[in-house]
């Protein structure tokens, strides 16, 4: 077992805030773990929506609620939408009795009820799959080939981590895909899924995947949009302004980890992932995903020119803007798109996370941070 205190304490925090408290990430990422060390699984205070005998207790969920006190954790909510006006009417009431912690496998904009629901009531917590901190600097590279989800990642061999991958792969596309959409067949699903892999890191053409897969634009791009919101894949939307320069308007798309981008291209061993084409897109999000998830309050987007300027991150926090480069290279230099992109958009500093043994400064406004130092303190990168 691995302690996750920082996303405990996120929770908690959020508990004494808001009446509930929604902790929002994919399915097999640690939800139902954390909600444990609140609420024993056992007790009559505990609701799992993929339980028959759980689903029957909240046929009429105002009996079933109304009379709990103290904590309560209802896990798979994205089951049962229509809890949320239950849980407004619940959290509105004085004295308050009680606290609800709500899990979901789905972003909140295919929970709409929850943020129409419970406005003002609810404080929203975003949780993946496990840290580098969480994992230790020294599994840096398990942590990268085997990717985040703890299943995976603590299996006991390289195999069975595959294995465990291949399989929460068929049931996010037989399961939670078809739930929600089933004109696509699971065959051409896995398709789609491996062609977002080969496109990871890049601004896709939808018109030239649509044509490959035999669907329609609008239909591939709702499946995007799916698995965006099922918290599998991440759309880094496009840094734009009024600009001399043309400036790229579409998203660049991600698999959010690393270890199923690997099992879609069929990347088993760190040989071959060292090797691959993909090696570079592949470590570039490992750190994005570490800064996204660790630097609190910061809006995030991509910017690239038709000019061939670009940055991998701009990031806007504490009314500042900073630029992130991430380079796997033990030698970064200064670019011609990191000049471009300080005079273009005003960067108050541009950061290069590289896997280098210590960082070190290129420019008064330009610096590099080792790979080591952004686990410890992922807040690095917008700071001089």
């Amino acid at each position: 077992m691995l302690r996750r205190d920082e996303a405990r304490a996120a929770i908690t925090r959020a508990m004494r805030r808001s009446p509930v408290a929604l902790l929002l990430g994919p399915r097999q990422c640690g939800k139902t773990t954390l909600a444990r060390s609140f609420v024993d699984v056992g007790s009559e205070a505990y609701f799992d929506l993929e339980s028959p005998a759980d689903l029957a207790r909240l046929a009429e969920p105002m009996t079933a609620l109304g009379n709990l006190r103290g904590t309560v954790v209802i896990d798979e909510v994205q089951r049962r939408p229509d809890l949320f006006p239950v849980l407004r009417v619940l959290a509105d009431r004085r004295p308050l009795r009680t606290r609800f912690l709500v899990l979901g496998s789905a972003s909140p904009h295919m929970l709409r009820q929850s943020s129409e629901s419970l406005a003002g009531r609810v404080e929203l917590i975003e949780l993946g799959p496990l840290t580098l901190e969480e994992c230790g600097q020294a599994k840096l590279g398990q942590r990268w080939l085997r990717g985040g989800f703890p299943r995976s990642f603590l299996a006991r061999s390289q195999a069975d981590s595959a294995a465990w991958r291949r399989d929460f792969i068929a049931t996010i596309i037989e399961r939670d895909l078809r739930s929600y959409d089933s004109r696509l067949p699971s065959p051409l699903a896995h398709r789609l899924w491996t062609m977002l892999a080969h496109h990871h890191g890049q601004v896709i053409n939808l018109s030239s995947v649509a044509g490959s897969l035999g669907i329609t634009v609008p239909t591939l791009r709702h499946h995007i949009d799916l698995l965006a919101g099922l918290m599998v894949i991440r759309l880094l939307q496009p840094w734009h302004e009024n600009l001399a320069k043309r400036q790229v308007k579409s998203p660049r798309i991600y698999l959010r980890d690393t270890g199923l981008l690997h099992s879609l291209l069929g990347i088993e061993t760190t040989k071959q992932m060292l090797g691959s084409p993909v090696c570079g897109p592949s470590w570039e999000s490992l750190a994005i995903e570490e800064i996204l998830g660790r630097v609190p309050h910061a809006e995030a987007a991509w910017w690239s020119t038709h000019q061939g300027a670009e940055v991998d991150l701009v990031l806007l926090a504490k009314g500042k803007r900073w630029g992130v480069e991430v380079k796997r290279t033990d030698a970064p230099r200064i670019t011609p798109s990191m000049r471009s992109a300080i005079e273009a958009l005003g960067l108050d500093g541009i950061t290069v996370v590289s896997p280098v043994d210590r960082g070190f400064r290129l420019s008064p406004a330009i610096k590099v941070v080792a790979m080591h130092d952004l686990i410890a303190d992922p807040a690095s990168v917008i700071r001089r």
